[in-house]
């Protein structure tokens, strides 16, 4: 299960994969099936102002996808990157941007993981048919939307 969160911590974008999956690979097809409705009018929004993320996120072509959308990367940096980046000395170029500041509102998607994984069925995927869990997702998700 891969969620692209807005800062309310509500799911904007439910992609299911199998269970060994791994998250790296399914950020460019969360951020192609982003769309944020606008207030007014016009097309619904699909590039956010910044994509808060963990380490798993922090390769190279994900930072680059990123940065030729225009959208900010708010992803730490792993220490073995940082240590691979300091072996190469001068010739390994200065570390990626990141704001501290914006970072600390991750705690938001990790909430809504958290409010979603105390539904029982959800946290331990009894569903056989991934369309059942994925209905299972929704409807929770919409839940916590209208609890808000």
């Amino acid at each position: 299960m891969h969620l692209l969160v807005d800062g309310h911590g509500l799911p904007l974008v439910v992609l299911l994969t199998a269970g060994q999956a791994g998250d790296s690979p399914m950020l460019p097809h969360l951020l192609g099936e982003l769309r944020v409705a606008r207030h007014g009018l016009g097309r619904p929004r699909t590039r956010p102002d910044a994509v808060l993320a963990d380490k798993a996120y922090s390769a190279r072509h994900h930072r680059d996808e990123l940065r030729r959308r225009g959208i900010q990367a708010v992803i730490p940096e792993p220490s073995d990157q940082i240590r691979h980046r300091k072996n190469r000395g001068a010739a390994g170029g200065r570390p990626p941007a990141f704001d501290v500041t914006r970072y600390r509102d991750r705690n938001v998607v990790e909430r809504a993981f958290n409010q979603l994984k105390a539904w029982r069925g959800l946290a331990t995927r009894y569903d056989k048919h991934a369309r059942n869990y994925r209905g299972g997702l929704v409807l929770a998700s919409a839940l916590l939307w209208l609890k808000q």
